[in-house]
């Protein structure tokens, strides 16, 4: 079985140390198996923190070794002006050496860049402390705009609620769409966020007047197969194109084009993993209008073809 390890350091954020236990302890195969064997390991008893308060401690069921074998290991945020212990970063140095997928959460990101495997990559941590990032560790690019940046054996997301999209976005490249739509229904949050959308940073409505996007939302997501456009989604809204786009990127963090097009994606995904529907009548149930459409898009932004997606993440009949 898939390990995941779980690196709790001292003054570990509690809340990000949950997100990854939470959410890889209720994956599910299309078997109905656990997915993964989750692991928290720990040095010691360590504090765990909630902002700038200390509310717990918290003693873990494995010592440091229990990285040693696993095949991701996440770290959850720290303070990021305390530098981790050389065995931390030894550690982590050999299991990403040792063919390990690691990604960080948060101020994790921080540690990480100290043992050195963000060098030469893109990476983002939460936006108050991205600036601290490039600084500390030039060799990084960093990217404060951004939820979470997947370059294939490393990962790192931004602040709190942005390493669940992390976490659900390595569930599905592990085990599909559907498992991980149903690991967040199981969590009760939305539908995983493109790594691509925006960190709500600092937003104030220029008019104190937000309106709530949730039925819009809703209604485009029952109609995805139409060719909506920004003119009728704005009618949906009761809002003129410029103010409903001002409104959309402030409560989701992207555009109605892009936020279409994540969610057309999902869809496709989703009828290719559970339905027998031929590609054509996919890619016109999910929006796309044309197989070609649904080809380009498919390989722009997952990488590889829709039959071959299919063939990877098909569940087996009854299963």
């Amino acid at each position: 079985m898939h390990i995941v390890a779980i690196l709790a350091l001292d003054d570990v954020s509690g809340f990000d140390l949950a997100i990854p236990c939470q959410v890889f302890a209720l994956a599910r195969k299309p078997d109905g198996t656990p997915a993964y064997e989750v692991r928290v390991c720990a040095q010691r008893t360590v504090t765990a923190t909630a902002g700038e308060q200390s509310p717990f401690r918290i003693s873990a069921p494995y010592g440091l070794a229990g990285v040693r074998d696993a095949d991701t290991v996440i770290v959850p945020g720290v303070d990021p002006h305390r530098p981790p212990s050389p065995r931390t970063v030894r550690l982590l140095r050999d299991a990403a050496a040792a063919g390990a997928r690691v990604a960080s959460i948060c101020t994790g990101a921080f540690v990480l860049a100290a043992a050195g495997l963000l060098d030469g990559h893109r990476a983002t941590t939460h936006w108050m402390f991205a600036e601290h990032l490039a600084k500390s560790f030039p060799e990084v690019e960093v990217d404060p705009s951004v939820l979470f940046v997947d370059n294939g054996h490393v990962l790192t997301s931004a602040g709190v609620a942005a390493g669940l999209d992390l976490c659900l976005h390595m569930v599905r490249r592990d085990h599909g769409a559907a498992a991980a739509a149903h690991t967040a229904r199981m969590t009760v949050m939305a539908p995983q966020r493109a790594g691509g959308q925006a960190q709500f940073i600092e937003y104030r409505d220029p008019a104190g007047d937000c309106a709530d996007l949730g039925p819009t939302l809703q209604w485009m997501q029952d109609n995805l197969d139409r060719p909506l456009t920004v003119a009728d989604v704005a009618a949906r809204a009761a809002m003129s194109p410029r103010s409903l786009s001002r409104h959309f990127r402030a409560q989701t963090g992207t555009t109605v084009l892009r936020w279409l097009l994540h969610r057309r994606l999902q869809r496709a995904r989703e009828l290719l993993e559970t339905t027998d529907l031929p590609v054509e009548r996919i890619s016109r149930a999910a929006g796309f209008g044309s197989i070609e459409a649904l080809r380009h898009h498919f390989a722009r932004h997952v990488g590889t073809t829709p039959k071959a997606y299919r063939a990877t993440f098909r569940a087996e009949p009854g299963s």
